[in-house]
């Protein structure tokens, strides 16, 4: 497969960037709006008893390692993934601002045709950024963050063309980034850092125009996508102990769920739990994960287990019906 490495300058994203997509006014960002308009009325209505059947495995036909982030087109799938050639080591007390060594990986950015098959892996990173995260698709290109593997460090965000798939470096950011979303009515993006903890906004220059602090410790936001208006809806894991007799905080139990945010004010507008098991025994919200809706029916795509794992990283399929 063809493999294309980015390493192009900062400055090129924000002139390279026509379309300002602010406020709905543009065409590319009344149809995103008219994508996902569905969505956040229809999750509005999910809670605990809401039925969730498994409707496709689609399996992937390559190593994908450790997944992060989806972004779905009208003929691609997108998979960010990460490729550990050395696990990081915490410290015993924190050295240079850091709780854990660098470790060395290769961030991998799969695009995929709707078969599973690969198309094209796209290397992203540099140096100790080679962490990819949670992607965004805003109707024209993809947005993805690749960070070192440890927190309070430093990321690289990139967009790629979603049809001729260029690689264009956006910005850097002194944070981990684990995730990120393009807000069409502001055209700004929204990022998350390590854990979740911590927002910022950017122009797509990297001015940065707002930070605030994430008032929910339900989960940390794995993967986040833009909905129609200013909204975003992540989904995500936390991993809690277990009982003493059922090996304690050395067998942690992991808690799945989503949320829905409110890109204006910042405020968490609904939230619940989800958990279904991937074959790789996670709970399927771990990682990369898309909503969409339509006529009172939701359809999740996630993609919980690594390559080495269960029966290899599958493209699970669930939908509901609701009544908003």
């Amino acid at each position: 497969m063809k493999v294309t490495t980015a390493r192009l300058l900062a400055g090129l994203a924000a002139a390279a960037l026509a379309v300002p997509l602010v406020g709905g006014s543009t065409a590319q960002a009344g149809d995103r709006d008219a994508g996902s308009s569905a969505v956040a009325g229809d999750f509005a209505a999910v809670d605990r008893n809401t039925t969730w059947t498994l409707t496709q495995r689609l399996a992937l036909h390559f190593p994908t390692f450790h997944t992060e982030g989806l972004a779905i087109t009208k003929d691609r799938f997108f998979l960010s993934a990460v490729e550990i050639l050395e696990p990081t080591v915490k410290y015993p007390v924190p050295q240079g601002g850091y709780d854990r060594t660098p470790g060395k990986g290769i961030g991998h950015l799969f695009v995929i045709d709707k078969q599973g098959n690969l198309q094209r892996d796209i290397i992203l990173g540099e140096g100790d950024m080679y962490h990819p995260g949670g992607l965004d698709f805003d109707g024209r290109d993809v947005w993805v963050p690749v960070a070192q593997y440890r927190p309070d460090s430093s990321a690289i965000i990139y967009r790629v063309d979603a049809k001729t798939l260029a690689v264009h470096e956006a910005f850097r950011v002194g944070d981990h980034i684990g995730g990120i979303v393009r807000d069409a009515t502001t055209g700004h993006l929204v990022g998350n850092n390590w854990g979740s903890r911590r927002f910022y906004e950017w122009t797509v220059s990297g001015k940065q125009r707002a930070a605030w602090d994430n008032v929910s410790h339900f989960i940390d936001y794995q993967d986040c996508q833009y909905v129609a208006r200013a909204k975003m809806l992540c989904g995500g894991v936390t991993n809690l102990p277990q009982t003493p007799t059922a090996g304690g905080a050395a067998a942690t139990y992991e808690l799945g769920g989503m949320a829905l945010l409110d890109l204006s004010d910042h405020r968490i507008l609904h939230e619940v739990p989800f958990q279904q098991w991937s074959t790789g025994g996670h709970v399927v919200t771990r990682n990369p994960l898309k909503l969409t809706a339509s006529g009172s029916h939701l359809v999740l795509r996630v993609a919980p287990d690594n390559g080495d794992e269960g029966n290899g990283t599958e493209l699970l399929t669930y939908e509901a019906d609701v009544s908003p």
